[in-house]
C-alpha cells in the first residue's frame, strides 16, 4: 500500500469548506462579548475560553488527521511544526512560526503575525486581563491530549495589549503511552 503524502496547509486550506471571515469574527467576538456579561469576572471569561476551545479541539483533532493525510509525528519539535504550518492553515488561513525551543524540546512558542479572530477587535483598558483569543490555547491542548501528548498552552504576547505578535508558549508536560483495550495474544 503506497503511504499516503502529508498535505501541504496549502493545499489543505484551498480544499477545505470556508465560512466568511467577517462572519465568523463578529460570531466569536459576540460569544465572548456574552460570557463577559454572564461570567463578569475577566479570568472566569479566560477559563470558559480555554474550556470552550478544548471541547473543539478534542472534536477538531479527527477532521485535522482525515482532511490533512499528516502521518503520525516522531515527536513533540515535529508536531509543533505540523500545527504552526498545516493546522492554523487549515482552519484559520494563517500560519505561525514556532521559535523560542528550550533545551530539552518541550516547549516552544508559536508566532502568529495574523490572528483572524481579532479583526474589529480594541480591548477596553478594563478588560486588559483578558486573553481574548484563549479559544485558541484550549484547541492546542485539546487536540494534542487526544494524540497522547499532554501540554500546558499559555498566551505570552497579545497584540491587543501592545505587542508586537501573537505568541502561545506550548509545553510538553508528558507524552501519555497509548493504551489499547484488548491484547494481540488473547
Amino acid at each position: 500500500m503506497a503511504r499516503l503524502v502529508p498535505r501541504s496547509g496549502d493545499a489543505v486550506f484551498a480544499n477545505v469548506e470556508r465560512v466568511n471571515a467577517e462572519l465568523f469574527t463578529l460570531t466569536y467576538g459576540a460569544i465572548v462579548r456574552q460570557l463577559i456579561t454572564d461570567l463578569e469576572e475577566v479570568e472566569e471569561v479566560n477559563k470558559q475560553l480555554d474550556q470552550m476551545g478544548y471541547n473543539i479541539g478534542i472534536r477538531l483533532i479527527d477532521e485535522f488527521l482525515a482532511k490533512s493525510n499528516v502521518s503520525r509525528c516522531v515527536d513533540f519539535k515535529e508536531t509543533a511544526d505540523v500545527i504552526a504550518k498545516v493546522g492554523f492553515k487549515m482552519f484559520l488561513g494563517v500560519t505561525a512560526s514556532v521559535t523560542n525551543w528550550d533545551a530539552d524540546g518541550t516547549s516552544c512558542s508559536l508566532i502568529l503575525e495574523e490572528n483572524p479572530l481579532v479583526d474589529f477587535v480594541e480591548l477596553p483598558d478594563m478588560y486588559q486581563g483578558l486573553h481574548y483569543c484563549n479559544i485558541l490555547s484550549g484547541v492546542i491542548r485539546g487536540a494534542l491530549e487526544m494524540v497522547s501528548m499532554k501540554t500546558e498552552v499559555t498566551w505570552v504576547r497579545d497584540m491587543l495589549r501592545g505587542d508586537d505578535a501573537y505568541e502561545l508558549q506550548v509545553k510538553l508536560l508528558k507524552q501519555v503511552p497509548e493504551e489499547y483495550p484488548y491484547k494481540d495474544d488473547e
